[in-house]
């Protein structure tokens, strides 16, 4: 697939079969998304694909804060795959301060860069998948056993999709554009 027409046919998928995804797949999905680029090629985003139906029910019911949409979503995906991210090297320099005023935030753009970029690999590969941002971070982080210094940067439902979606209207260059 070229790569426009990747980045204008994903859709955020919240329907799949019941269908796992290999670990061929995954491993493939993984690899297009270690390309994605960082702060300072700090490579921070890790991929913690999960398949326990327990851990994936637990996340589900206790950490999506309430939205039964999510859980919804987490339940009805053959897999989870929870977004971490190693944490105090985004946005710094190596004494240990903040390179600019955004600070450590530069964290959540490379990982938000890293989960895009995984999921139009996965599209590419047939995959469908939506980014969920509503969860509480401590209890995902608890549920995956997430090594020190890792925080949760986004759950991503993935899997064979059982939905088409229309593209929903979108905003006119004109309304997202200024020429300077």
């Amino acid at each position: 697939m070229e790569a426009l027409e990747c980045i204008k046919t994903r859709r955020s998928i919240r329907k799949f079969t019941d269908t796992p995804v290999s670990k061929e797949t995954l491993t493939a999905i993984v690899e297009a998304a270690s390309m994605a680029p960082s702060w300072k090629n700090t490579q921070i985003a890790r991929y913690n694909i999960v398949e326990n139906a327990d851990i994936k029910n637990d996340i589900a019911t206790n950490a999506t804060l309430g939205f039964e949409h999510n859980r919804d979503i987490i339940n009805g995906a053959p897999q989870l795959v929870v977004v971490s991210m190693i944490g105090k090297r985004c946005g710094y320099e190596k004494d240990g301060s903040f390179t600019t005023s955004k600070e450590d935030r530069w964290e959540m753009f490379d990982a938000g860069i890293a989960s895009q970029t995984f999921c139009l690999a996965a599209h590419d590969m047939g995959i469908g998948s939506v980014i969920m941002g509503i969860f509480d971070e401590d209890i995902v982080s608890k549920a995956v056993s997430l090594p020190e210094g890792e925080k949760v940067a986004a759950l991503i439902a993935i899997g064979y999709p059982d939905q088409e979606c229309a593209a929903p209207k979108r905003k006119t260059t004109e309304e997202l554009m200024r020429v300077l």
